[in-house]
């Protein structure tokens, strides 16, 4: 019986899996130096497979920083984290499919990993913009002593383990001013790209400061031929006459593909000033029509053939320098089908039939977003006093609409859409929102570090002592007002979630070093799992390890004595009792769950673990079980 492991997977095991899926010859195995057998690759058969020219510490078009290496080697390094749920913060446990998830983004990004592979539509982040004051980071990838010297910092101390991890505001004076920013942006959407679907898109919210480097990062993690876009977004409508040189009135969005060749892209509404372009003079029975002209400038192989009115058989030739923009077949067959226009009297240029009925329910969107169409900086702050009299509680907030036109564009109606610098959450109400106006389903996951709010701000004179706190109550106050203002068509509408928070292993130390003990102090161990945890802790860890949706529902019932937790109707079945009678585990296998976990310690002896995997064999022999 197989043990959970209680850790994420290596970043490096992900990456040796997608060189053997697309060369199998060049992975082997080795027997590292622990004397256990690993896969390794042979590199210099994937040099001959690849051929051609090959950098081996050569000049090459590069992007690089220093601190890069040890951002992608901390990106791929595994942790030992989980996530705890906590039902009481949360708001329709039971039944909601959306999560907030309280913690440092990489972590909770590495945790997802497993869960929520390649099922991610949409990603919305509006990460710090890097103006010297606006973000804080943990310094814990290793940048050696011998490259930078850092003078100043604060020790930032983990209430669960006591672990003491400096803290560091980027301001301009830090000799890695960009290089720290760079870091910390690259290890997470190194890490957010394997969640994306292979359709998948990222927004990512930007400024002057950082829109070089953004786009760069970008384009060496998703690659520069899955760029979409850098949009325009008009922040504001007024001049800031205090402004050095230039006020500057707008950010960025930038946009990627997952793989540009699989994107859905969606389309804008049309609004009533486009479909007023639109006429029958004719009175055709197809309806409203847009005449558009049939000729282009230039030559072209279509020619300049004669084209004759029906009506008063004029002959027309395209004007000099220009050409037909159809053969000549296919215009002939346009006007057996009327769909050319000469004009009321029959003798005018002749212009093709556009017709309305016949387009696509949308239009393509510009580049050029203004704030009368997605929202300005004073709507954003208008939108959260209207959810929060008491005071401005959040500084900065993203217009709802801006983030409401991207799911617009980047979802669709079953997608998952994550934000891992959730801020107020706009991007929770933006999606409940869109749901409210199509009628879809889309899920979404807030993950957000909770930033303690300064003592001197309106936030915690209103009583929110950090930005999560912030972020679920505007969900909660968003999400009532939507459905009150969308009636009873959204009475199925989804404005709960479940709340998770980061947290150290729910296993002891001896679990994952048991070989560093001797027998005699094993015997100490009653259980190798922590005392405070319980079982909706163990239950969760063992689905992110699993890879099992957190927003599944699930159950939980007493069969003989013991309670059994069901998740899914079967995809996962746990029972985490001491002592589990033999008739609960034969109840369980009848029921044939795709996995099946229990705790190491609810079996005395070899010899019962050995008989609950015989009752297995016998009754569901397709079930995979492990213990913790």
């Amino acid at each position: 019986m197989d043990k959970m492991k209680c850790e994420t997977e290596s970043g490096v095991v992900r990456n040796v899996d997608k060189i053997a899926a697309m060369f199998p010859q060049v992975v082997t195995e080795v027997k590292g130096e622990d004397g256990k057998i690993t896969r390794a690759v042979k590199w210099d058969i994937l040099k001959e497979l690849l051929s051609g020219e090959y950098v081996e510490g050569g000049e090459c078009y590069d992007f690089t920083w220093p601190g890069k290496r040890a951002a992608i080697a901390e990106a791929a390094r595994p942790i030992r984290k989980t996530l705890r749920p906590c039902k009481a913060e949360s708001k329709d446990w039971d039944t909601t499919e959306n999560l907030y998830i309280e913690g440092d983004n990489l972590e909770v990004l590495k945790l997802l990993q497993e869960s929520y592979l390649g099922k991610v539509k949409m990603i919305y982040i509006d990460p710090p913009y890097n103006t010297g004051n606006d973000f804080v980071y943990r310094d814990d990838f290793k940048v050696g002593s011998d490259q930078w010297a850092v003078d100043s910092g604060e020790l930032f101390e983990d209430e669960e383990t006591g672990e003491k991890t400096r803290m560091f505001r980027n301001t301009e004076a830090n000799g890695r001013f960009h290089s720290d920013w760079c870091s910390m942006i690259y290890m997470r959407l190194y890490v957010a790209r394997d969640l994306l679907s292979d359709d998948g898109v990222i927004f990512i919210s930007i400024d002057e400061n950082e829109i070089v480097n953004i786009r760069k990062l970008c384009d060496d993690i998703l690659g520069a031929q899955n760029f979409i876009s850098v949009f325009v977004w008009e922040k504001m409508y007024t001049t800031k006459n205090d402004a050095s040189f230039v006020s500057n009135s707008h950010e960025y969005i930038v946009a990627y593909a997952k793989n540009i060749f699989s994107c859905h892209w969606g389309l804008l509404a049309r609004t009533q000033e486009m479909d007023s372009r639109y006429s029958n003079p004719d009175n055709d029975p197809r309806g409203a029509w847009k005449p558009i002209p049939l000729y282009a400038q230039g030559e072209s192989k279509n020619g300049r053939y004669p084209i004759i009115s029906p009506l008063t058989g004029k002959t027309h030739f395209p004007p000099i320098d220009s050409h037909w923009r159809y053969s000549q077949e296919t215009l002939m067959e346009m006007l057996r089908d009327d769909r050319i226009y000469f004009g009321r009297d029959g003798n005018a240029l002749p212009n093709s039939k556009r017709f309305l009925s016949e387009l696509k329910q949308g239009v393509k969107c510009k580049s050029l977003w203004l704030h009368d169409a997605v929202g300005s900086n004073d709507s954003a702050k208008k939108e959260m006093r209207a959810l929060f009299p008491e005071g401005d509680i959040f500084p900065f907030p993203k217009p709802s609409t801006l983030i409401h036109r991207c799911a617009l564009l980047g979802s669709e109606k079953d997608s998952v859409c994550l934000d891992f610098f959730s801020g107020s959450a706009t991007t929770a109400h933006a999606v409940m929102k869109l749901n409210a106006e199509d009628g879809g389903k889309r899920k979404f996951i807030m993950v957000q570090l909770p930033e303690e709010c300064p003592p001197d701000s309106e936030a915690a004179k209103a009583g929110y002592a950090n930005i999560c706190e912030i972020g679920k109550e505007r969900i909660r106050r968003a999400g009532e007002k939507i459905k009150e203002e969308a009636g009873l068509t959204a009475a199925d509408l989804d404005v709960g979630f479940r709340v998770f928070k980061v947290a150290d292993s729910n296993m002891k130390d001896v679990y994952y070093s048991a070989a560093e003990y001797k027998q005699e102090s094993l015997d100490d161990f009653i259980t190798n799992i922590k005392e405070d945890r319980t079982d909706l802790d163990l239950l969760y860890g063992c689905l992110l390890e699993w890879g099992v949706e957190l927003s599944l529902p699930h159950t939980s019932e007493k069969i003989d004595g013991v309670t059994v937790h069901t998740v899914n109707g079967g995809d996962l079945i746990a029972c985490f009792n001491p002592n589990i009678p033999e008739s609960a585990i034969r109840t369980i296998a009848k029921r044939q769950p795709l996995r099946a976990v229990f705790r190491d310690s609810s079996f005395a002896s070899a010899p019962q673990k050995i008989n609950v995997e015989e009752i297995f064999k016998l009754l569901s022999p397709s079930t995979t079980i492990k213990v913790i």
